[in-house]
């Protein structure tokens, strides 16, 4: 476990696209230490009952806490943010924070009409998670299924003239249901941690003047906030030049290895393999 001067936070993905918010928790709070774990051997949780998506998050919930010391846990998966965020806080004695409620409190910040677009995976939208978030702060939101874009971003097409049409099209579609529902949308979320990684596509494809908000820049945002109003888990100014990061997986390192730099916007040195079991 880290001293009281650089607690760790650990950070949670059923996968590495969880990377890009590691990436803006660093950026924001370079003086902490973090442990990052992608339990890439049991994904997609998409596919998987909401009983078993709770039992594997809480196991690598307490393997963040009790094995690695973490004081606070960032759940950068929406997936178990939408379906196990409260087993997770039954399962560890720490603060936890998911993902999709950071998102929709961004929403609410930037949207004037009230009215907001959501983009994210099958199963995230599936669980209407963000609308139940949008709509507890009093916004309308359409969400949309776009099952093409994480497949792109993992070969590395996040410039691509086909994930850019891809885009266009999915938008498109998305704002004509929209129009038929009557929405004046001015705000669109990213609800999976790969989109940022398409935010300079999706930028330019939205039309002038919507607000393009980045969930994990958003959960980066609550997290700090949280971390450093809370005495024992507050972070000091760094004393080095990098945060100190460690990465398990509980399979496929080698694709963790050669990918997560995409992600993390840095080398993710060795990843540790470890078994959580069943």
């Amino acid at each position: 476990m880290s001293d009281s001067s650089s607690p760790t936070i650990g950070v949670f993905d059923s996968g590495f696209g969880g990377l890009t918010v590691l990436r803006a928790l660093i950026s924001r709070l370079p003086g902490a230490s973090y442990a990052f774990l992608g339990d890439t051997a049991r994904l997609p949780y998409g596919s998987k009952s909401r009983r078993t998506i709770a039992r594997y998050a809480a196991e690598s919930a307490r393997f963040l806490v009790n094995d690695q010391g973490a004081r606070f846990l960032v759940i950068a998966c929406n997936t178990a943010s939408a379906l196990a965020l409260d087993a997770i806080q039954d399962a560890v004695s720490v603060p936890v924070l998911g993902v999709i409620e950071p998102g929709a409190s961004a929403a609410r910040a930037a949207s004037r009409s009230g009215d907001v677009l959501v983009i994210a995976t099958d199963a995230t939208v599936h669980s209407h998670a963000y609308f139940t978030a949008c709509q507890a702060k009093g916004l309308r939101a359409l969400e949309k299924a776009c099952p093409l874009l994480v497949p792109l971003v993992e070969e590395g097409w996040t410039s691509h003239p086909v994930t850019e049409q891809v885009i266009r099209i999915y938008l498109d579609e998305l704002n004509t249901r929209a129009a038929h529902d009557g929405l004046h949308p001015d705000t669109l979320v990213l609800g999976c941690t790969h989109y940022p990684l398409l935010r300079p596509l999706i930028e330019h494809a939205v039309s002038a003047g919507m607000r393009v908000i980045d969930s994990a820049e958003s959960t980066a945002d609550a997290a700090v906030h949280l971390i450093n109003g809370n005495a024992s888990t507050r972070v000091d100014p760094p004393d080095a030049a990098e945060a100190e990061v460690r990465c398990f997986a509980t399979d496929s390192v080698d694709k963790f290895e050669r990918l997560g730099s995409r992600f993390l916007g840095r080398p993710v040195g060795t990843v540790e393999l470890i078994d959580l079991g069943g």
